[in-house]
């Protein structure tokens, strides 16, 4: 019989794992994330089982764990540096919309070609876009540190790199949002698109208001009632998102840290936002992810789609970043270099899939296939980059 204390145990054997494998994670020069996501399916039904499938005694963890992704997409989005945006202009533009396009085709054609769409089946021909959705996230902190390393962070390629990683991060929730809407069949275009449209406006004007009192906010800049209401206006603008406009939770997430990334709030906001994240939330969503992975239901067919999507994965943002900077006249090893720099997925892609599997889309059969593609292209992306980038 379970005792309704069990959560408490199980939130510090969460805690240690993902700490202990985390650092372990950082001695070999990967990010934490990769041992967090370790430690959830070392914990999970896939191997030990301390940790049971998501519901009842882990019932928090499902509510904790969204939580932790809301929050760390309201990171993402005070981290975004819209000056880094102006200075790479075009460049950055062309290689993450081609770098967006690329794998979005290349996942929906895999799901296809494993899975089939029946005859034209709504559901399943989201579920193959969904597919492609989740695979054009990147995320450059494992190509950050490594071009850190090599003293190229700051020139022409470490620029383009991190632009694009932004812009196709903010194309790649844009079509989420636009996916998540067409879920349910019910809904006709034309009524999707509405209501798009008039989130798109409702964005615009909480960012107006909230730059019209920007210089009272800044006053306050290092008071911690600012980070509250920050947070808070987080949690609104996510629950505003989901309940009256059919957008994904997190697409309010990340465009309440957008709204607040150019005020002079933002690194004291960001500073106290890491702090609760780094403490539970994080550890807590990561590991649930690990949780979910059943490797144990892996079929053949399923490990043959795992590799598939783990080469497409890899070969569409080489080739589609790497062509995208070659027609902004970059030379053929900086081009290469710019599409290797691209090919790592992380936080944004686990996120996505979450919510695919929350929403349906994504079946929880095909979940460890994302966890593949996130541990493979983060491991890979570091080695191939000292190759290329020298």
């Amino acid at each position: 019989m379970e005792s309704s204390y069990d959560f408490l145990w199980i939130i510090a054997i969460i805690l240690i794992s993902t700490k202990v494998l985390g650092l372990f994670s950082g001695k070999i020069h990967m990010p934490q994330v990769v041992g967090s996501l370790v430690a959830g399916i070392i914990l999970g039904p896939s191997i030990l089982g301390v940790i049971p499938e998501m519901g009842d005694s882990t019932g928090f963890l499902s509510v904790m764990s969204k939580i932790g992704v809301i929050l760390l997409m309201f990171m993402a989005g005070l981290d975004t540096d819209v000056e880094e945006l102006k200075k790479t202009g075009a460049a950055s533009l062309v290689i993450a919309v081609i770098g967006v396009i690329a794998p979005l085709i290349g996942g929906y054609l895999a799901y296809v070609g494993f899975f089939g769409v029946g005859d034209g089946n709504i559901n399943e021909i989201l579920k193959a876009i969904f597919v492609g959705v989740v695979l054009t996230a990147t995320s450059v902190s494992i190509t950050v540190e490594t071009l850190r390393e090599m003293g190229k962070l700051k020139g022409k390629m470490g620029t383009a790199i991190l632009g694009a990683a932004i812009i196709d991060d903010i194309i790649g929730i844009i079509v989420l949002t636009v996916i998540t809407s067409f879920k349910d069949p019910s809904v006709d275009i034309l009524t999707v698109v509405s209501k798009i449209l008039l989130y798109f406006v409702l964005i615009v004007v909480v960012a107006f208001i909230v730059n019209i009192f920007a210089n009272i906010i800044d006053k306050n800049d290092r008071h911690r009632r600012i980070a509250i209401y920050s947070f808070a206006l987080c949690l609104f603008l996510s629950y505003v998102s989901e309940r009256y406009f059919g957008v994904a939770d997190i697409t309010g997430a990340y465009f309440a840290g957008l709204i607040i990334c150019n005020l002079k709030i933002r690194e004291y906001v960001e500073t106290k936002m890491s702090i609760i994240s780094y403490m539970i939330f994080s550890p807590l969503f990561f590991a649930s992810i690990g949780v979910q992975t059943n490797l144990n239901s892996l079929s053949p067919n399923i490990i043959l789609f795992a590799v598939t999507l783990l080469i497409i994965a890899i070969g569409t943002k080489i080739i589609g970043c790497g062509i995208g900077a070659k027609m902004c006249r970059f030379s053929n090893r900086d081009a290469l270099s710019i599409g290797i720099g691209m090919v790592s997925r992380g936080e944004v892609a686990l996120i996505v899939a979450q919510k695919g599997v929350e929403m349906g889309i994504l079946s929880n059969n095909l979940f460890p296939v994302v966890i593949l593609v996130v541990i493979v292209t983060t491991l890979i992306t570091p080695i191939m980059l000292k190759f290329t980038a020298k």
